[in-house]
């Protein structure tokens, strides 16, 4: 009897080839499919020759040699190509076979997919794979949603495909529809906080303390076994010791113009959308943006200048100055995952997602970018207080960023001091003192909108709910924009 495949791969990009060999190597039979033959051919006769590998020449062929219920994972471009895939697949298929999706995609297209594709009788998973080329070979995390019923499929292949952390598997199902894609997005505007963070503190170390790469290489390395041990300190540590053929460091040759495919950006609307204060991360977007602004930005220096004033202390003041940064460093960080997960739980109820806090924590302990020992405190404060509403309060979180408060003041103030933009730090820092604060300035904002829209007010001296109207000038009446939009 012909043996059939576990589950048929669409796509031999790097990272559909390393996920196929991934789940072959565990025991699974793949079978392969990519638009162009030629692409199979050459894998079936080098990575893949001799392994439980079935190549397929059409779509028909593919899913004639899955066994039932059949599983087809998509790694494709994330858009159109993925809406025409599914509409050329669910023919060929049958109730109860499972279309999955890993790429990239926006999680409102993972919603409407999921709704179209049970309306046809089959199953839908849109799953985030982190950990990029590596971790799809060796072990991703991975972050599924979808229909529910599909993950009793699913989930021998995927969690035996995914890297590990504390003899968990780093791959849960985390909810309906759209919600893997969500968790997924907001994991890469962690990752774009991260990235931004750790590139303030480089420059505040290049810039201001003036540190050579190899010197701040060291620093780097001296973090990897501190609170801020993460993939992230990892690499940094490892490319700032990178040498140019030239022996010259490589970093110090590669141009200041970041490039982005768009899911942090993702981040940013669904917070503006849902009416959460994720500044780190929208900061971390918009530094990207104007790091795009090369030539404009060389421009400007030359009629605004461009001084930095230095740092004049002792060798030991500047040591000293070290540790703050990774304190600062450290407490940035904090209310990047705690503005994340303040997205994820507005998100949550607004799409009646049911999310383990908790569980999303350990999926990101191994195989994924934003991987770090940080994660397992996140991981008690949820299991301690599943409906937690900000990580802040938590008695750990509250404890350790009392201690690391002088520090962080002490980085923000003296880069404003000495003109070195540091968005990042100070969004983090203005948040956290905003969160903190029992009475803002939005009466005064709220003032000003009745003055000039009638747009109403509350009243401390009123039930929340009961909405005021003033005619400030004596000549607006009393009809506001709730009385007229009513």
């Amino acid at each position: 009897m012909k043996k059939l495949a576990d589950i048929g791969i669409i796509g031999l990009a790097v990272m559909g080839e390393n996920l196929a060999l991934n789940m072959e190597s565990k025991g699974f039979t793949v079978a392969v499919f990519n638009r162009s033959y030629s692409r199979v051919a050459d894998f079936l006769g080098s990575r893949g020759a001799g392994k439980n590998f079935i190549g397929a020449e059409t779509l028909e062929e593919l899913v004639a040699n899955l066994a039932k219920p059949r599983k087809v994972f998509m790694m494709i471009k994330a858009g159109a190509p993925v809406d025409e895939m599914i509409d050329k697949l669910i023919p060929l298929m049958e109730e109860g076979d499972i279309i999955i999706d890993g790429g990239n995609s926006h999680f409102p297209d993972t919603i409407r997919r999921t709704a179209y594709v049970e309306s046809k009788g089959l199953l839908y998973v849109g799953t985030g794979v982190s950990g990029g080329e590596e971790g799809a070979l060796l072990g991703p995390s991975m972050m599924p949603g979808g229909s529910p019923a599909a993950w009793q499929y699913v989930k021998p292949i995927f969690q035996s495909i995914c890297a590990v952390a504390d003899g968990s598997p780093c791959c849960d199902w985390v909810g309906e529809n759209g919600a893997g894609h969500f968790v997924k997005m907001v994991h890469n505007g962690i990752e774009y906080g991260d990235i931004q963070l750790i590139c303030e503190a480089y420059q505040i170390m290049r810039d201001y303390l003036g540190m050579s790469a190899d010197e701040m290489h060291e620093v780097f390395e001296s973090w990897r076994s501190s609170d801020l041990s993460s993939y992230l300190i990892d690499i940094t540590a490892d490319i700032l010791a990178y040498k140019d053929d030239d022996g010259e460091p490589l970093v110090d040759k590669i141009l200041d113009t970041a490039g982005q495919k768009g899911t942090g950006k993702w981040t940013a609307v669904a917070a503006l959308d849902e009416g959460v204060p994720l500044t780190l991360i929208g900061e971390a977007v918009f530094a990207r943006f104007l790091s795009a602004q090369k030539e404009e930005r060389v421009e400007a220096s030359k009629i605004l200048g461009s001084d930095i004033a230095r740092f004049s202390g002792t060798e030991e003041e500047k040591k000293a100055f070290i540790n703050s940064i990774s304190r600062a460093l450290l407490a940035s960080k904090v209310v990047s995952y705690a503005q994340g997960y303040m997205l994820m739980r507005a998100a949550a109820e607004s799409y009646g997602w049911h999310l383990n806090y908790g569980g999303i924590a350990l999926m990101w302990r191994g195989g994924c970018i934003i991987r770090s020992v940080f994660l397992g405190r996140i991981y008690d404060a949820y299991k301690a207080d599943p409906e937690l509403t900000n990580l802040l309060t938590t008695p750990y979180f509250r404890e350790l960023m009392a201690g690391l408060i002088p520090d962080w003041r002490r980085v923000v103030g003296a880069c404003v001091a000495a003109g070195l933009p540091t968005p990042a730090f100070s969004s983090a820092l203005a948040y956290y003192d905003g969160y903190r604060c029992p009475r803002l300035p939005a009466n005064l904002l709220q003032a000003q909108r009745d003055y000039f829209g009638a747009h109403t007010y509350e009243r401390t001296d009123a039930p929340r709910g009961e909405f005021f109207h003033t005619n400030w000038t004596g000549r607006g009446g009393t009809t506001s924009a709730a009385t007229y939009n009513a």
